[in-house]
């Protein structure tokens, strides 16, 4: 018998035959990944009671999501060479070479154009044809959202930083990959999980609710609970309550803010401070003989109830100890509380809030926002002090919404009018200082609409169906979250008040002015022009606003020592922010 290879015409025949590369050529079936999208970017410690002030509905539409069913690639048939017997016919000939060129326009088969697929498996540790090596366990990753609460003292904000600065979102992410959620293969880099959040935070911001959504391997093997074996691998100061697998796109439409300040910021200036010098229009206090020396004494400032400063008025010496020891016992009346809430009503609706941030000017359409509902509950004594707690609903927020607390307070303890708020949605530029951060508290993202349109899906559907979703809700959580916010947050705050006094230091370093950047606070409700900030123009006397009042990290020993002299404080940096980066920092 002779070789089938001499013969030259069997031998065309078996050169236009593809043969397979190795046994492990075989093609198999895997689901493309789809393309997510990103999350765009709070109830509180049981009040007595609060009052609530309402604007208009949302618009609730969103944006459709894209579907959650992926397409199917088939397996790859390689075709094998005829046995050297055999001689080929044309027809067979023709076949090879016909399925072997649709192979190739199907981008399946060797010399074909990689696929999504093929670049999936390639990220994942997948061998491609050719390679040694065992192929790496496969486990599928499923859209979720984490549903999560943290103490922000310590931390440089929510988003994690590629210059490994800590951050919530970075101690998040080394947990998952170290308990398998996230694979070695994308522990690199979290943008191949898609990695997003659903509120942005300033730096020592504390939230009780977020949202972080990603990619994410649910079943891992040896992990029973998922949630309990995240939260083994977390400081005790973050804590994740829950997950849900999510639609492809989804987002929250508002947010909670809530602002905690102890009730003695309401009291008025001082006699004899910068502030109450300049608003009682005396440049110096009088001076009134008495047996030992003489005597200052000082004017209120009209309009204003100086009960409180009395004995100060009529020449008595304090310290600051004792003041504070008084300002402490004292509580809030009605009168006040009343006038808070009238002025709290002017935040409601879409205003433009260009004096409540930074680096954004009048006619930047991303100055508007929309404040749905406000609650200030009524006082609560803690320990010594007395607390008010104000509730922000609105569907976003900008940069240093501290602005907002700052314009609110102060504009009360001086009787200022609430039409003085509408007077700062104007065109004129004024300085509004940001209060501390201590004080603020992301309680949670709402996802109404979301829940809705799940709500209508998930009528038709059984929980065990795959395109079933949960609700995002935290009130699934309330008793976790609230012990864990008494725990955590509130005891942080009062705790660095009680030992620091850091917001009567705040306060004094206002009432230490004696400039005209807040002569707006005047009762007759105008901003006057000597107030009127013109860029470019140098003020003789700029307010300063000091950087230990944005402090995220509170030593055990405390930073009292810090707050001894308002005037030695160290100034903060003035903030020069790209648009660019300002937009991410909001939320």
């Amino acid at each position: 018998m002779s070789d089938a290879t001499s013969n030259p015409e069997l031998k065309r025949s078996l050169d236009q035959v593809s043969t397979p590369a190795d046994a492990d050529s075989e093609g198999t079936s895997e689901a493309k990944r789809p393309r997510v999208d990103q999350v765009k970017d709070t109830q509180q410690d049981a009040p007595v009671a609060s009052t609530s002030f309402s604007a208009d509905a949302v618009d609730s539409n969103l944006p459709k999501p894209e579907g959650d069913n992926a397409n199917q690639a088939g397996d790859v048939v390689i075709p094998t060479a005829p046995d050297a017997e055999a001689k080929p016919t044309p027809s067979q000939n023709e076949k090879g070479k016909g399925r072997l060129s649709e192979r190739k326009k199907r981008g399946r088969g060797p010399g074909a154009r990689r696929t999504r697929n093929d670049e999936d498996a390639s990220k994942d540790g997948t061998k491609e044809e050719g390679e040694e090596g065992p192929k790496a366990i496969r486990y599928p990753k499923r859209q979720c959202a984490l549903l999560m609460g943290f103490c922000g003292s310590g931390y440089s904000g929510m988003q994690i930083q590629p210059d490994h600065t800590r951050t919530i979102e970075g101690v998040l992410f080394n947990a998952l990959v170290k308990i398998g959620a996230v694979s070695q293969d994308n522990a690199d880099n979290p943008t191949k999980v898609n990695l997003a959040r659903a509120a942005r935070t300033d730096a020592g911001v504390h939230a009780a609710g977020n949202i972080v959504s990603l990619k994410m391997i649910i079943t891992i093997p040896g992990v029973k609970d998922i949630v309990a074996r995240i939260n083994e691998e977390l400081p005790p100061e973050i804590r994740v309550w829950g997950y849900v697998r999510t639609q492809n796109s989804f987002n929250a439409r508002t947010r909670k803010y809530t602002y905690y300040f102890p009730s003695y910021l309401l009291i008025p200036p001082k006699p004899g401070s910068g502030m109450h010098r300049v608003f009682s229009g005396s440049a110096a206090p009088s001076t009134v003989p008495s047996d030992e020396a003489s005597v200052e004494k000082f004017a209120p400032i009209p309009g204003i109830s100086y009960e409180f400063w009395k004995d100060q008025l009529d020449g008595a010496m304090s310290t600051k100890e004792e003041d504070m020891a008084r300002k402490r016992a004292w509580r809030v009346g009605p009168e006040q509380m009343e006038t808070l809430r009238s002025i709290v009503t002017k935040y409601l609706g879409t205003h433009n809030f260009h004096n409540f941030t930074v680096g954004r000017d009048f006619g930047d359409r991303s100055c508007k926002r929309y404040m749905k509902k406000i609650e200030v509950a009524d006082p609560v004594v803690y320990g010594e002090t007395e607390w008010i707690s104000v509730l922000f609903h609105g569907q976003s927020f900008m940069l240093h919404q501290r602005k907002m607390m700052g314009a609110l307070v102060l504009a009360c303890r001086m009787g200022a009018p609430p039409s003085i708020i509408n007077e700062l949605y104007d065109e004129r530029e004024v300085f509004v200082p940001k209060m501390p951060s201590l004080g603020l508290l992301l309680e949670e993202p709402l996802f109404d609409s979301y829940n809705q349109r799940m709500s209508v899906i998930n009528a038709k559907l059984e929980p065990k169906d795959p395109e079933y979703r949960p609700l995002i809700d935290f009130d699934l959580y309330r008793d976790q979250i609230n012990a864990f916010k008494d725990k955590f947050i509130y005891t942080t705050m009062r705790g660095v008040e009680d030992r620091d006094g850091l917001f009567d230091a705040w306060i004094r370093s206002i009432d230490a002015y004696a400039g005209n950047d807040m002569l707006y606070l005047n009762q007759s409700g105008i901003v006057p022009e000597s107030a009127v900030i013109h860029r470019g123009e140098k003020r003789a006397n700029p307010f300063k606003e000091k950087r230990i009042f944005d402090t995220t990290s509170f030593p055990s020993t405390g930073i009292k020592e810090k707050l001894e002299n308002v005037t030695e404080m160290e100034d903060a940096e003035e903030e020069v922010i790209d648009k660019k980066h300002l937009a991410e920092t909001e939320g």
